[in-house]
């Protein structure tokens, strides 16, 4: 007939200690406190990261896709970090070279993980030496020279 729980009038500052003991079995919960998903991501809690284009690379897409999807190897500024993004729009490989500069953020997949048919691709560049990558895709802009 008895339940696990204290009750009662005084028996607030036992339930309380008991709630806080339990929320560590979250697995949501502890990652958050222990902010486990700040320290492991490159960008570090930033939306945006600068960065250098070191290469250009090809990524193969996941079954039931086939494709190579336009990627860069790209170096961080703030920590020296190396992240994979991916080149959004029909012609990006050729508007970006090396050494340029980048602005990349996260791609939009489920708690930060990779999107789509990409596989462990958690970024896309937005903006190449100041200017938007969608404009200098579309040809509405010229890319400045370094």
């Amino acid at each position: 007939m008895g339940s696990k729980s204290p009750k009662g009038e005084f028996a607030a500052r036992k339930l309380v200690k008991k709630r806080n003991k339990l929320r560590w079995s979250s697995r949501y919960y502890n990652r958050r406190i222990l902010r486990l998903d700040v320290k492991a991501d490159p960008l570090q809690g930033a939306p945006m990261g600068r960065g250098i284009v070191l290469e250009k690379v090809g990524v193969e897409s996941k079954q039931p896709n086939s494709g190579v999807r336009k990627c860069v190897r790209t170096q961080l500024i703030k920590n020296g970090r190396t992240i994979t993004a991916f080149l959004p729009g029909d012609g990006a490989l050729n508007v970006v070279d090396e050494h340029d500069e980048v602005i990349v953020e996260g791609i939009g997949g489920s708690r930060g993980r990779s999107m789509g048919d990409i596989p462990g691709v958690r970024w896309k560049v937005i903006i190449v030496n100041g200017v938007s990558l969608n404009e200098l895709v579309y040809g509405r802009k010229q890319k400045p020279a370094r």
